[in-house]
């Protein structure tokens, strides 16, 4: 395998380590109404006898700083809607009047914020040691390819560093997200 492709797979794997972050960091609640808070929520709908996204069944829009609306395609689904935030644990509770949803987004606790900050920083971290496995498993990759003869050990040692930056750029990004997420929870 070519140096050039090793490591364009190395940072493409990188990159979907510090996107799966971003995705989850968007569905933990702050103290501001976001969208990404229940959007990925799963509805078992009854009537249509499958489980869906939330997205799918009602649009998402934050009427204000501190409450969701949710508008659902087809109002027969708005009980099914309900249930699922109410067993979810996103701690909010859905009013309802027949035909549109609010879900009130109470300001956080001081105790509330430490957990989601624990976890934020250990979602951090579980996406950095998946950046470290990936330059593992490509280190190994680069070696195989040396003691195969395809690539000299210049070769090899110059494609060892440019993974090393790469992974010291994609644990950067992590951080930056974490320390955005962090920020906007410790927000009062």
């Amino acid at each position: 395998m070519p140096i050039d492709e090793i490591e364009f797979e190395c940072e493409e794997q990188m990159d979907k380590a510090v996107e799966f972050l971003r995705k989850e960091l968007r569905g933990i609640r702050s103290g501001r109404a976001s969208p990404g808070l229940v959007e990925h929520l799963k509805v078992p709908v009854e009537s249509y006898g499958s489980t869906m996204d939330l997205r799918e069944l009602a649009s998402i829009s934050a009427a204000e700083s501190n409450q969701l609306l949710l508008k659902p395609f087809d109002p027969s689904t708005l009980k099914d809607i309900e249930r699922a935030i109410q067993s979810s644990d996103i701690g909010i509770t859905p009013m309802s009047d027949g035909k549109i949803i609010r879900l009130p987004v109470p300001p956080l606790s001081g105790e509330r914020r430490q957990k989601l900050l624990a976890q934020v920083r250990k979602l951090g971290e579980n996406q950095k040691v998946a950046i470290r496995n990936i330059r593992r498993d490509t280190n190994k990759k680069v070696e195989s390819e040396q003691k195969a003869k395809s690539i000299s050990e210049d070769e090899a040692d110059k494609c060892k560093e440019t993974i090393q930056d790469l992974t010291k750029k994609y644990e950067g990004l992590v951080d930056a997200s974490v320390a955005g997420k962090a920020k906007e929870i410790e927000e009062v």
